[in-house]
């Protein structure tokens, strides 16, 4: 089993001064042992705390991002490949075929992207879609109020994901569970043979004959 944290759009702390403190509570050193996160962390201070609570952290470039963050990350919990991405890759933004072609190119069975400030988690054309949405639950100038604050934690289990979303909402904190499961090919063993190999000649010479078994 492996738990790891997925979160991003943070924007700490050009548009909000900290994550919620309810989540900081749920955040421990010690229980988490990867975090994904989908950029616009923007801050130091903030990449610090996320490795305080996982030293194994993967981060993508945000579009407020000024970091030397890559565009995209890769990581294999096998069976499982995951790929990383902001999200503003994606034309229009969060379109399922847009980010589905881009799991193609990265060849992976689950695509983490962000940008959009609001939790999606769903199945598509066989692969596994997951958008924590806004830990901090920043503003977006897209959005019409106030993002509810989100992230998520995938229990990795073979090729089994559970995916639990945490939202923060009226003060309090909701969880809510969603499963993907990878198709696996069935393992097919190689065809037996239906004759006997034939004895091969030791020498050219005699009428003396070895089996190679």
């Amino acid at each position: 089993m492996v738990l790891v944290l997925v979160i991003g759009d943070l924007h700490i702390p050009h548009r909000i001064h900290d994550l919620p403190a309810k989540f900081k509570k749920l955040l421990v050193p010690g229980k988490i042992q990867q975090i994904l996160c989908t950029g616009n962390v923007c801050d130091r201070e903030t990449y610090e705390y996320l490795r305080t609570v996982s030293p194994d952290v993967h981060v993508v470039r945000g579009d407020y991002d000024e970091s030397s963050f890559p565009l995209s990350a890769t990581v294999a919990h096998l069976p499982i490949r995951i790929g990383v991405i902001h999200g503003h890759q994606s034309v229009p933004t969060g379109d399922l075929d847009s980010l589905n072609a881009i799991a193609r190119q990265l060849d992976v069975d689950v695509l983490v992207s962000g940008h959009t400030h609001t939790f999606q988690a769903v199945e598509y054309d066989g692969r596994f879609f997951v958008n924590p949405g806004s830990a901090s639950g920043a503003w977006i100038g897209t959005y019409n109020g106030d993002p509810t604050p989100s992230f998520a934690l995938m229990d990795i289990q073979g090729p089994v994901v559970v995916t639990y979303v945490y939202q923060l909402i009226e003060g309090e904190v909701r969880v809510e569970k969603i499963e993907y499961r990878k198709e696996m090919e069935p393992v097919r063993e190689a065809p037996r043979p239906t004759t006997m190999p034939q004895s091969i000649p030791s020498s050219p010479g005699p009428q003396h004959t070895q089996s190679v078994w």
